[in-house]
């Protein structure tokens, strides 16, 4: 072989062990891959039975029920609602008319188990895909503008 092609043959075996890698990886992260949805989108196009999912949107005003430590309430992107049901401790921001990003799976109830609940940390930040799927619908707008000559990071660089 001249030099050449073995280096073409060295370029082709690193390639192949690349992707081997990269097959693996992705592999073995598939079952931890979540995906968002808006009420909207799941109403539009269930998931598969046992999907696990994050649902995203505004907490419905005068939806919040409490009994113990189970909570139910309702998601909305303000085209669809979808009922939320879910047993622990919220978080401290957790309230009406706010973002909220619930984990879990949609049961065959039609009710979204959550299993995590995340509520937005303050008046100006919202989830990325959240913020996205809101603004697209035209219901949440960015807080409110910086005054001139100020930067400010965007929404998905804040802590």
């Amino acid at each position: 072989m001249r030099r050449k092609q073995r280096r073409l043959v060295l370029i082709a075996l690193c390639g192949v062990v690349l992707s081997a890698a990269a097959a693996l990886v992705l592999y073995g992260l598939s079952g931890e891959i979540v995906f968002f949805r808006t009420p909207a989108e799941l109403a539009g196009k269930p998931p598969s039975p046992g999907e696990r999912l994050r649902l995203g949107g505004l907490v419905e005003t005068g939806s919040v029920r409490r009994e113990g430590d189970r909570v139910r309430f309702v998601v909305t992107d303000t085209v669809a609602t979808l009922p939320v049901d879910y047993r622990g401790l919220l978080p401290d921001l957790f309230r009406e008319g706010q973002g909220v990003v619930a984990e879990g799976r949609l049961g065959e109830d039609g009710v979204f188990h959550a299993e995590t609940v995340l509520a937005k940390h303050d008046e100006k930040y919202m989830p990325p895909d959240v913020a996205a799927a809101l603004k697209k619908r035209g219901v949440w707008e960015d807080g409110p503008a910086a005054p001139a000559g100020t930067a400010s990071a965007p929404a998905e660089s804040r802590p």
